[in-house]
């Protein structure tokens, strides 16, 4: 919107986008009434759809005859190659319009192809090869059309130092004293040897006579030849309704412009043809060689395409050239020339099937032909400047109080006359314009970035902006920027307010709405763990981090989440076994062990029961640099049924052992109770021995028959348990 544009054609020359309202009665006095804006703004504020002026672009065929499909026979100076012919287009400043362009070479059209050949000493065994070139070329041609013509012309170097031998004994025989080849023409720049003709076997007669030449440098002159072989049309034969092809053999590097300089050229080509009575270059020694710009323009201009054949070794140069000059193909030559012949059916075929289109600009026209060809689209074109209600300007009307131009809704006064309607004069200054010039009571007049000329406010210039409005209230310089940027550059200043462009909110317009990457591979925004806020994630829940807050060590559902790419990732099967969900929504490092360390806190112990009663341990943890790493068992821990007659042993044995146990204590309370007896009668022994030694009165006695010793003995025994 631009409350500055002060007529329709001001206002279309602000944007293609912008439309003006005509409406007289649109807007009310005291708001912001710019009759520039969008046209569906201006709409909504009141204006009808016939008073907007909103001109688009288009195109329309103003020739359109059909492509031809065959190129031979009476018609032939009437095919069509290219379609449309003509168009015209209708622009409004600064939009853009497209059209269609259609090319396609017909069958059987007619060719003339120019073998332009270098004959430097090096191209010796090359000329050899090519002497029967014209025969077996013309069969090969007239393969793919009846109507072949040839032409031949060749060149060397400008004959001055120091690209050739001048010394006087180098003029007639610049070999003379080379061993390997003594004998050669003299040095030449070029020289057009055979016009185009049908007649092939005088192509092969001119080859058969020609012989080569020697330079001193390693570029040659071959620019000259293409520019000569290019504009001498009537002298080389190109027939206007032909396609030319121009085949460019070498084996070096052309000299191009400034090059002559080294021999004293000053003066740049002038494009032009300058082929003597001998058919030869006669200014050679006169102009430097052609720029490339110039040889490309030639070669448009004249339908050549142009073949540059080169050894393998420049192959790269000359397709960098080949982006310099439009219309232009490069092919590898073999050292001897052999493949010459399948060479140039390849180019030919190649040319057929992408073309350059080359372009000439004329004011309000221009020209565009595929090159090659000399069918070509004329494009004309007008811009769409002018507003249709400038059709009913009036002079002097009564709705300008007779003082003004009434034009598009808007009076234009005469010099002396101010007003909307040009209803005051200069000079009249009182209370109640002023009035009108105050946004409200106690308000400077016109904001005080204003005078107040009748009625209304004229608005200062400001070295910022645009100071524009009812009372110069508005400008496009006052609004809130971000890091230094004026609406962040995502929106447009509007009388101190952001208008943010589609996609982007806030009061410096600098937060996005686009939630895109705030979605998380789940699907979920934030992965349901947070909100999407100027295009980024804000965490909410506790212990959530990550661009789409997808990272939760200690969120309630974290195992419940890692636990189903555990499930696709080590044993296909779970919601997400499908192969693709499972590479797209796991992407986590998972590491498998045999036994699962749990004895760090950083990490999260998690256990889940699979579908076989199986239990499944793991272990969930974030490394420093935010990757999720889970650690798992390789196999579930599964528990193993027990085997009945195991058991029947462990009752048994379990009962045999408690019984031996008993056994075991009762045996060893028996000992303990057998020793403590023992120990007292130890004792009492001992007292008693004490007490027979120390009696006198004490004898023995002696027993009167053996057997009453013997029951005296059984009877001690008997009682005292032991034998005394």
């Amino acid at each position: 919107m631009s409350g500055s544009a002060t007529s329709c054609e001001e206002c279309l020359l602000i944007h293609p986008s912008c439309a003006w309202c005509a409406q007289e009665d649109f807007g009310q006095a005291r708001t912001l009434n710019s009759r520039c804006d969008f046209s569906q703004n201006l709409q909504k504020r009141g204006c009808d759809a016939p008073f907007i002026e909103n001109p688009r672009s288009g195109s329309s065929l103003l020739r359109s005859k059909p492509l031809s499909s065959k190129g031979s026979g009476v018609t032939q100076y009437d095919v069509i190659q290219i379609y449309p012919q003509k168009i015209s287009l209708s622009l409004r400043p600064g939009d853009q319009t497209s059209f269609e362009v259609q090319v396609r070479p017909v069958e059987d059209y007619p060719v003339d192809l120019y073998y332009l050949m270098d004959l430097s000493l090096s191209m010796k065994d090359d000329l050899d090869t090519i002497r029967n070139l014209g025969t077996k070329l013309a069969e090969e041609m007239r393969k793919l059309t009846s109507n072949f013509r040839l032409g031949f012309g060749s060149f060397v170097d400008k004959n001055i130092s120091p690209f050739s031998y001048t010394a006087p004994k180098y003029q007639d025989n610049p070999c003379n004293g080379y061993k390997l080849f003594p004998n050669c023409v003299p040095t030449f720049g070029f020289r057009h040897l055979l016009s185009l003709t049908d007649k092939v076997d005088r192509f092969n007669e001119e080859v058969q006579k020609q012989m080569v030449s020697r330079n001193r440098d390693a570029p040659e002159g071959g620019f000259d030849a293409i520019l000569q072989a290019a504009v001498c049309k009537e002298k080389i034969g190109w027939r206007k309704e032909a396609y030319h092809l121009l085949v460019f053999a070498t084996d070096d590097v052309p000299h191009l412009a400034l090059d002559g300089k080294l021999g004293g050229l000053v003066h740049p080509h002038d494009g032009q043809c300058h082929l003597n009575d001998k058919n030869e270059y006669s200014a050679a020694n006169m102009m430097d060689y052609p720029s490339l710009a110039l040889l490309g323009e030639k070669l448009a201009e004249n339908n050549i395409f142009l073949i540059f054949a080169v050894t393998k070794r420049h192959y790269v140069l000359y397709k960098n050239l080949t982006a310099l000059i439009p219309g232009t193909t490069v092919e590898i030559l073999d050292q001897d020339s052999k493949n010459i012949i399948q060479l140039i059916v390849n180019a030919y075929n190649v040319s057929c099937s992408y073309y350059h289109l080359v372009l000439w600009a004329d004011p309000f026209i221009f020209t565009i032909r595929p090159v090659g060809f000399k069918d070509r689209l004329e494009v004309s074109v007008d811009y769409r400047c002018d507003c249709s209600c400038t059709y009913y300007t009036k002079t002097n009307s009564s709705r300008c109080n007779s003082a003004g131009t009434y034009s598009c809704g808007i009076c234009r006064c005469e010099p002396g006359y101010l007003g909307a309607r040009c209803e005051c004069e200069e000079g009249e200054v009182d209370h109640q314009h002023l009035s009108a010039c105050r946004e409200a009571e106690g308000k400077q007049v016109c904001s005080g970035r204003g005078e107040c000329s009748c009625n209304q406010c004229l608005c200062y210039e400001s070295e910022f902006g645009k100071i524009y409005g009812t009372f110069c209230e508005c400008d496009d310089f006052s609004c809130a920027r971000h890091k230094g940027i004026l609406c962040s550059g995502h929106g447009e200043c509007h009388c101190g307010e952001c208008k943010c462009h589609a996609g982007y909110i806030g009061d410096n317009c600098n937060c996005s709405t686009e939630t895109a990457s705030c979605v998380s591979d789940d699907g979920k925004i934030c992965s349901g763990r947070g909100s999407c806020v100027c295009g980024r994630c804000q965490c909410t829940e506790p212990g959530a981090f990550g661009d789409t807050c997808e990272k939760c060590p200690t969120c309630p559902d974290a195992c419940g989440t890692k636990r189903e790419c555990i499930e696709c990732r080590l044993f296909n099967t779970g919601r997400l076994a499908d192969n693709q969900t499972c590479q797209r929504m796991c992407k986590d490092e998972i590491i498998t062990v045999e036994t699962l360390q749990t004895d760090d806190s950083n990490t999260v112990q998690c256990v889940y029961k699979t579908e076989n009663d199986c239990v499944m341990k793991f272990t969930y943890s974030e490394h420093a640099n935010g990757q999720s790493v889970l650690t798992a068992l390789k196999e579930p821990e599964c528990a193993v049924a027990p085997n009945a007659m195991t058991v029947l042993l462990a009752v048994v044995g379990s009962i045999l052992l408690m019984g031996i146990v008993l056994l075991a204590l009762w045996k060893l309370v028996i000992t303990i109770h057998d020793r403590r007896e023992f120990a007292r009668f130890q004792s009492a022994r001992s007292r008693a021995r004490y007490e027979m030694a120390s009696n006198p009165v004490y004898k023995q006695s002696i027993p009167s028959h053996p057997m009453e010793t013997v029951f005296h003995m059984h009877s001690i025994k008997s009682c005292n348990g032991g034998v005394h």
